[in-house]
């Protein structure tokens, strides 16, 4: 049965999970005061670069025990980083429940050849985090970009660890509470929750990192990008504004904006909760219908920022192609774009129901995801 097409669409039909919707309050007027055509080394441009880790500090809530660093080639770059320069001084637990996890394991494995013990689980589970061992070192992302879980809590990880842990972060931080206390490292990229623009990562270290790095010389070349000590000292420049290479001022201005809208709602703690309300929209509609469900098995694993969904209605014989026919015509309707689920997971959707995104346009969206479903199924049917 067909269904009545929805007249209201969402005021901003952007739900793609990087790069993710600008701040609700955003337009090209807010980066006009961007260090444009100016060095970054010049004195403008430190103090706008360390403006933009002074407000990411504050933000995100990172303690001062922890060094924050501007980084190159996305969370991607961040990861690398961390991996190249602090792996190799004892045996690792690399885990992936995702794609982006694969391609850390795969970096490890076969790039830096370590001593790795790999744990996966399918896409829609995590890996049980208590049964890691953290006297090794551990390498895992907090948020599944591409499966929609995420680890409910640091809880299990010990204290007393005398293996470091690694997070990639990039599509929880914002969004979730990271345990800075049990996270070593922790990555992300600004095109994520918060809405910035691409190619930019964040490196933040907490001591133990600090001292790995300057105790720990690993066997193998390491690229200019990728240094972080001169001569068994942490360069402490990167973590001040200095960055490796050369940023995009107008990329830092931007993120400084998207800081400071986040600080004017109410910082960390409101930031989270507009994720929860947004995905808590959209569980809600799967909840209510029997052919649609979140890829997340388990409750408390499913995250508030990608949210993944799988539909179930028997009569779908060919998963990909009804996914990709749904998000096609919501694409076209102009009521959701770039909701197709990512090309390694399972077929479905996924909706970016991170802080920036406001709850009306997922509201909005979701009768218009209804209606496409049931056209797309009346033809399935009619074909049969």
């Amino acid at each position: 049965m067909t269904r009545e097409t929805p007249q209201a669409k969402p005021a901003n039909p952007r739900f793609s999970s990087g790069p993710c919707a600008k701040p609700p309050t955003w337009s090209l007027d807010t980066l006009s005061g961007a260090s444009l055509g100016r060095s970054h080394r010049a004195a403008e441009g430190k103090a706008r670069l360390k403006r933009a880790i002074d407000l990411t500090r504050e933000v995100l809530q990172v303690p001062d025990t922890h060094r924050i660093g501007i980084v190159p080639a996305s969370d991607t770059g961040a990861v690398e980083m961390a991996m190249w320069t602090l792996l190799g001084e004892r045996p690792v637990e690399m885990v992936a429940w995702e794609s982006f996890g694969e391609g850390w394991v795969t970096d490890a494995v076969k790039q830096l050849r370590l001593d790795a013990r790999v744990h996966r689980a399918d896409y829609g589970r995590i890996v049980d985090m208590a049964a890691l061992d953290y006297d090794r070192d551990v390498v895992f992302t907090w948020n599944g970009t591409t499966s929609g879980v995420r680890v409910p809590s640091g809880d299990v990880i010990p204290a007393d660890r005398k293996g470091l842990t690694i997070c990639d972060a990039t599509s929880a931080a914002f969004a979730q509470e990271l345990p800075f206390d049990k996270l070593d490292v922790v990555t992300f990229s600004w095109q994520k929750v918060m809405g910035g623009e691409a190619a930019h990562g964040v490196l933040i270290l907490g001591p133990r990192a600090v001292e790995r790095l300057e105790s720990f010389t690993p066997d193998r070349p390491l690229p200019k990008i990728f240094r972080l000590t001169s001569k068994g000292k942490l360069i402490e420049g990167i973590f001040q504004g200095e960055t490796i290479n050369t940023p995009s001022m107008l990329c830092v201005e931007d993120w400084i904006v998207a800081m400071e809208w986040g600080q004017a709602i109410g910082g960390l703690p409101a930031l989270i909760a507009r994720a929860d309300a947004n995905a808590q929209a959209v569980w809600d509609f799967c909840a209510a219908r029997p052919w649609i469900v979140n890829l997340a098995e388990d409750e408390a694993t499913r995250s508030n920022t990608s949210v993944c969904l799988k539909f179930t209605d028997p009569r779908i014989t060919d998963g990909a192609a009804f996914a990709k026919a749904v998000a096609k015509r919501l694409e076209q309707a102009g009521a959701a774009l770039d909701v197709g689920a990512y090309r390694d997971a399972p077929p479905g959707l996924r909706v970016w129901c991170g802080a920036t995104v406001e709850r009306a346009d997922i509201e909005a969206m979701l009768p218009w995801l209804d209606w496409a479903f049931h056209e797309e199924i009346a033809k399935v049917a009619q074909a049969a």
